[in-house]
Formats: C-alpha cells, sequence, structure tokens
C-alpha cells in the first residue's frame, strides 16, 4: 500500500472455533478426518449476513466483487473455495492457500469441475512439503495442480490465475505469510 502497488484496503480476518475448527470449516460430511456432521455450510450465510454488514456499518468500505475478496489458508482456504462457489459474483478475489481438498473424500475438486462462475482474479498456492510425508506431499500438490487446471479450462488465463508451486515451504504460517505480498499484490494490483 505505502509502495502504491495495490489500493489501501480493509482485511478482516475470522478467528476459528479452535477444537471445532473442522466442523465449522468442512461443508460436506467426512470421514477422514472425522466430521459427521459439517457446519460449514452456514459459513457463506454467516458471511452475508453478519460480516460484511458489520463491518460495512463500522467502516467505508467498497462495494461489488472488483472490490471484495475472500481468502484463507488450509481448512480456511478450503471454506474459502466453497463460499466462492455456493454464492457466485459476491467476491471477485479469491486466495487460495494450502487448501485441504482431500477432505470429504475431495468433493471441493469434484464440485469445481461442474462450476464455472469463477471470481475474477485467483491466488492458489502450495508448498512442496506440506504434509511431511513425501507420497503425502505429492498428492497435496497434484490436488492444488488439479485444481488449478480446473480453473484453466473454466477460463482462468494467467491475468485471472497465479498457480504457485512453492518448493520446499511447508503448511505453516511462515510459508503462506512469506507468499502474502505476491497473493495481494496479483488480487488487487492494477
Amino acid at each position: 500500500i505505502r509502495e502504491q502497488k495495490i489500493p489501501p484496503m480493509i482485511i478482516v480476518g475470522i478467528d476459528n472455533a479452535g477444537d471445532e475448527r473442522l466442523k465449522e470449516f468442512l461443508a460436506y460430511r467426512s470421514f477422514n478426518p472425522p466430521v459427521l456432521r459439517p457446519l460449514g455450510r452456514k459459513y457463506p450465510d454467516f458471511l452475508l449476513r453478519e460480516v460484511v454488514p458489520f463491518i460495512a456499518q463500522r467502516y467505508r468500505t467498497a462495494k461489488g466483487p472488483e472490490q471484495t475478496g475472500l481468502g484463507g489458508s488450509s481448512l480456511g482456504a478450503s471454506i474459502s473455495l466453497y463460499t466462492a462457489m455456493a454464492v457466485p459474483g459476491v467476491f471477485g478475489r479469491l486466495l487460495l492457500e494450502s487448501p485441504s481438498l482431500f477432505v470429504s473424500n475431495r468433493q471441493l475438486l469434484r464440485d469445481s469441475r461442474r462450476f464455472s462462475q469463477w471470481p475474477e482474479r485467483v491466488f492458489l498456492a502450495i508448498g512442496t512439503r506440506e504434509a511431511g510425508r513425501e507420497d503425502k506431499d505429492e498428492e497435496t500438490v497434484d490436488d492444488v495442480r488439479e485444481l488449478g487446471q480446473t480453473l484453466r479450462r473454466a477460463g482462468l488465463d494467467d491475468k485471472r490465475l497465479l498457480l504457485r508451486i512453492d518448493e520446499g515451504a511447508t503448511h505453516s504460517e511462515g510459508a503462506w505469510a512469506a507468499r502474502f505480498p505476491q497473493a495481494l499484490g496479483f488480487l488487487f494490483g492494477s
């Protein structure tokens, strides 16, 4: 912002439910990890009925999807992906850091193949050492690559999609923080 690479903006962080985080951020039942009564389908409504009006009442906010983004890391990225598909046209920018696409038997990946109303810009990133086991690391990266290919097939070119495979990066706040400036620049830069 100081270097005028992106406009001034409001960033809202939403805390998770701690021990109930899996239940809160999964939209579908999952057996690995076990979540039989997920609450994630309520998340888009929570954002649109509670969070967005709360912020709009307290701050001067820009309106429209081109000014509005959504994102998260890990399960936060997964629920952000779900939300973008559940309420298309609301969020014009989508930041997906290390999305947990394996949960719920990869249902989000299947849903994404049938979806076409993607946000105007998507930043999608994953590290190559996120799972801590080589076979799982490859699987995790493959899932993100598959989502990237789905987005490409849906028409997102290099101006709309930045897919970053971060060699050696782990599933950590440090890795996400290191990529955050690039993500904001891509999503909101001119």
